[in-house]
């Protein structure tokens, strides 16, 4: 079986998010088995690659490596957009919390984005060590895990804002799929979709894995200095998880919206942030688990 990947892409600004496409799909030759009959096709999938996370700490020795490089994280995600992934990361990871933070985001490797930090900026070590981070509730219990939420989120939701219609929530699936390019070629990819108040899609990333796609939301907006994101929706296209709710609670974002299932920590971490959770956002129906005063009927 031979694989033909798409170009390394290692920039991620607005202007070159068009070519995104071209970087998150890899055509493989495969056999089609109808009944008895085969036949040989090409099929388009989309690519899953690692993506290496670095912090660089500005030293305050005088000495010739000014700079101390830390490792932070491997994400197997879809190139493409790998500055906003990385910024989003370290936001709702709650490892930075503003974007004159960063200095510059080195991305001219394939597979490797280094953030490197402004003179001054000092981090928490306990941070860098393994499982420290928010979104993982490894051998932690569920109230442990929403309690580390409210404690360590930059932005929170306001009461009742946005207040939107349930006609935007049933519209927002058709306009998330119409802009999935990378869906229709692969029928494999997950993506995230942020929307105004009056249902205008703001931007939209995808992503093999769904913490991925989100993580290039959020770092897109953040790198733009626009958050909190109070005004706005969310829609995600698979499942609603405990980690999609904390990081979307982390930049304030009041409401988000799935096409599939919440799960139940989803739905207690909603509750306790104030945020609106919808799941099951399709074919004209959709489920309120809660904040549901934000939508209107």
């Amino acid at each position: 079986m031979k694989t033909q990947h798409a170009s390394c892409n290692t920039s991620s600004s607005a202007e070159d998010s068009a070519d995104e496409s071209l970087a998150g799909t890899a055509t493989v030759e495969a056999q089609r088995i109808v009944g008895a009959a085969a036949s040989d096709f090409s099929d388009v999938l989309a690519v899953e690659e690692p993506l290496e996370i670095h912090v660089a700490l500005h030293s305050s020795t005088n000495s010739a490596d000014s700079n101390l490089v830390q490792s932070v994280a491997v994400t197997m995600r879809t190139p493409g957009a790998d500055k906003e992934l990385a910024a989003g990361f370290l936001f709702t990871e709650g490892i930075i919390s503003q974007p004159e933070q960063i200095d510059e985001i080195i991305n001219d490797k394939c597979n490797v984005a280094i953030v490197s930090l402004k003179p001054g900026v000092e981090l928490d070590s306990k941070l860098f060590e393994r499982h420290s981070f928010v979104a993982s509730s490894c051998g932690v219990c569920g109230k442990k895990s929403i309690a580390a939420v409210k404690v360590k989120r930059h932005h929170q939701s306001v009461e009742g804002v946005p207040l939107v219609s349930s006609d935007i929530v049933h519209s927002l699936s058709a306009t998330m799929r119409q802009a999935q390019a990378n869906f229709d070629s692969t029928g494999g990819i997950h993506a995230s979709a942020l929307f105004n108040s009056r249902g205008e899609l703001v931007v939209l990333r995808e992503d093999v894995g769904r913490h991925n796609a989100l993580d290039k939301v959020i770092g897109s907006q953040f790198l733009q200095d626009k958050l909190p994101l109070n005004d706005t929706i969310l829609m995600v296209s698979g499942r609603a998880s405990f980690e999609l709710v904390q990081k979307a609670s982390h930049a304030g974002i009041p409401i988000l919206i799935a096409v599939g299932a919440p799960s139940s920590l989803a739905v207690s971490l909603a509750q306790e942030c104030g945020m609106t959770l919808v799941g099951f956002a399709r074919d004209g129906r959709f489920n309120i688990y809660s904040g549901g005063n934000r939508i209107e009927m």
